[in-house]
């Protein structure tokens, strides 16, 4: 089990305020503040009677309501989820899904019933809106056949009206094999499904603004793994920013201040460090933020920076090993940010 708590900012002190047995290395319980509620109500996942479920706790009274399905993504309005099988990401990305309840689908590579579901924040209500079956008919290649599939790293689009989401199978008999991985969104009922990368290889994306999406892949017309811009429900694809931007490789970007302005980072590079950089969309600035040491562990339990940023856009939040043991930072970036916005 996992602690779930509170961090005051100005000391430090961490005040427990509940336990989770729904966790993974890489994606944590889903934790966050719950949108309709955001200064005082979270969200997270947990293993309640040998079901995963997601938990809505009030931070002051305690109160907490329960849904049945985890969530993987939530709207920004907080109304909707979508949900996964992490039982099966377990299994097929070990470091990304819960350890402890069995997949039911486990011998299936396709199944009919299971998949993304769409789940009512309010009532609890959900349903199946993309089975694994339908997504693998779907533009369908004679590469996939006999290889099992799966969805990963969901997220609403900013105006709530379409998600984005990772199609991707291998072989199950390895399972420490390179997936082929397919970029994919869909309106929030599971229609109009757009398959915006098919090459081999997508890795993190974020959604600039509801109409594009900037994800770090390859595409055959522009050989190498760089940034492209993505434009939702066509063909129109170019590369994102500068070579200089794309040359430091696969980071977990993210969008602030109505999408002029993206945060990324790099896995290890030169002396094991990180970097963290903030890159301006209007000019190709790029700022470096800092590097910062990788402690050498394991693939599952390793600590990429994943940053994030505050509500209001001045703030950043990171996870980092460079002082010996797993720690979340927190930095104040409002000054560059305003040198950045004129």
């Amino acid at each position: 089990k996992a602690e779930i708590g509170v961090v005051e900012e100005s000391t430090g002190k961490f005040e427990k305020i509940a336990e989770t047995r729904a966790w993974s290395w890489q994606q944590g319980a889903m934790l966050q503040w719950y949108p309709v509620e955001p200064e005082g109500t979270i969200m997270y996942n947990d293993n309640r009677d040998g079901q995963f479920v997601c938990v809505i706790r009030n931070i002051g009274n305690g109160k907490e309501r329960i849904l049945p399905r985890p969530v993987a993504t939530v709207s920004r309005n907080g109304k909707w989820s979508m949900s996964i099988n992490f039982s099966r990401l377990a299994v097929l990305r070990p470091g990304y899904g819960y350890e402890g309840i069995p997949d039911p689908f486990e011998n299936e590579l396709v199944p009919e019933k299971d998949g993304i579901f769409w789940m009512n924040n309010e009532t609890g209500n959900s349903k199946l809106i993309i089975s694994t079956a339908q997504i693998a008919k779907f533009r369908h290649e004679a590469r996939m056949d006999g290889l099992v599939h799966r969805f990963n790293h969901l997220q609403f689009s900013p105006d709530d009206r379409r998600f984005i989401f990772l199609h991707r199978y291998k072989k199950k008999e390895q399972l420490d094999a390179d997936h082929i991985t397919r970029l994919c969104t869909a309106d929030i009922d599971g229609g109009n499904i757009c398959l915006l990368n098919e090459n081999n290889f997508t890795s993190h994306f974020d959604w600039k603004d509801s109409g594009h999406v900037i994800a770090f892949a390859a595409r055959s017309e522009n050989p190498g793994w760089k940034y492209f811009l993505f434009t939702d429900q066509s063909e129109e694809v170019k590369q994102y920013g500068t070579d200089e931007l794309s040359s430091f490789g696969d980071g977990h970007c993210s969008f602030a201040h109505n999408g002029s302005i993206m945060m990324t980072d790099t896995y290890p590079r030169e002396n094991k460090e990180r970097m963290l950089m903030l890159y301006n969309d209007r000019n190709g600035d790029l700022f470096e933020l800092g590097r910062f040491y990788s402690q050498p562990w394991i693939t599952q339990a390793r600590c990429d920076l994943h940053p994030r940023w505050s509500r209001d856009g001045m703030k950043i939040c990171f996870d980092s090993s460079h002082e010996g043991t797993r720690q979340i930072y927190v930095a104040d970036v409002s000054g560059l940010v305003e040198k950045m916005k004129k």
